[in-house]
């Protein structure tokens, strides 16, 4: 069984053999091949910059591994303010003795997602670290794309705006729970770890106002209502009823305690859009997933809280979430 080496980070022959038939023969594109301390980038616009970091256990899970959410994550951070993805940077730090058909595995699905958004990794590191001090492979990832719809912004939402969201909600923590306790439970569910470029392309083209969007990754859909009311000095009043949950997300919630707004999403949106342009919003939503689904409303107000609202016509608040709720989910 091969297996990276020490010797794999260590600027030789090995090295340069693992960075060429693995990294370059997967990632290959004009600027990456010519293997310089630097890419040089051509860049027109207004530009959008990000970086992350991904730590996720366990490595493979069901509906992506670590390397399709490296690739998801950056992609999606970038287009949560409207730019198009480009160039991405992908770093590698590897624990000695990671099976090699693993990593060769992990690189394949980050090719596959790269083709979704069109962006190309133009550079990159490789480092590996002795037995123990790693948990098999860590990626980071750092993004480059153009703006082309601005003022996307988190202080932009408005009173009479929508509040949108692209599907139903917690399933990549609810699969990473499962996969990493062994949970053995009657469910298909599989992480919604997913480019998120093509919907917001689709929704830039059908003409919609976009005032705000975000992926709603650690922290879930609690975490960016919350972060949105103080960023635009607004309260937002939610439908409990409306907000999408798939049955095996919401039993597992109900096992462990959990609130499925507060679970990690990878591969889900939430947007506020004016009330005009909601059906128009939604239409582009729905080609992607049928759960797509008007979720709340801004109004003014002088506390700067979530509201939720019950069918029952109780209320309470959604506050942000406390604690860890699961370590290691991206």
């Amino acid at each position: 069984m091969r297996t990276v080496q020490l010797s794999h980070g260590g600027g030789g022959q090995e090295m340069n053999k693992l960075i060429s038939d693995l990294f370059f023969h997967h990632f290959q594109n004009e600027i990456l091949l010519k293997a310089e301390d630097a890419a040089v980038l051509q860049l027109e616009g207004p530009i959008a910059f990000t970086s992350d970091s991904f730590t996720v256990s366990p490595l493979f899970f069901a509906g992506g591994d670590i390397g399709k959410l490296a690739i998801a994550g950056t992609v999606n951070d970038l287009a949560m303010v409207g730019a198009q993805p480009q160039y991405l940077s992908c770093s590698f730090i590897i624990e000695e003795g990671f099976e090699y058909h693993k990593l060769e595995a992990i690189v394949k699905s980050m090719k596959a997602e790269l083709e979704k958004s069109g962006a190309q990794i133009v550079c990159g590191d490789t480092k590996v670290v002795p037995r123990g001090a790693a948990d098999g492979v860590f990626i980071n990832t750092t993004g480059v794309g153009t703006v082309k719809y601005p003022n996307i912004s988190v202080s932009q939402l408005q009173a009479g705006d929508a509040i949108l969201v692209s599907r139903d909600i917690g399933c990549h923590g609810s699969c990473i729970l499962m996969a990493r306790d062994e949970l053995r439970l009657e469910s298909e569910l599989v992480s919604d770890c997913a480019t998120l470029w093509p919907v917001v392309e689709r929704l830039i083209e059908s003409g919609v106002s976009l005032h705000a969007m975000r992926d709603a990754t650690r922290g879930g859909l609690s975490a960016v209502l919350n972060e949105w009311c103080e960023g635009s000095k607004i309260q937002i009043d939610v439908e409990e009823e409306k907000i999408p949950i798939a049955d095996a997300v919401q039993g597992l919630c109900e096992l462990y305690g959990f609130e499925p707004y507060d679970l990690a999403n990878e591969g889900t949106m939430i947007l506020a859009v004016p009330a005009k342009d909601v059906p128009a919003a939604l239409d582009v939503l729905r080609l992607f997933s049928p759960n797509a689904e008007q979720i709340g409303t801004v109004v003014e107000a002088q506390q700067h809280k979530v509201i939720m609202h019950n069918p029952w016509g109780g209320r309470r608040y959604l506050e942000l979430p406390q604690g860890e709720l699961l370590p290691r989910i991206c």
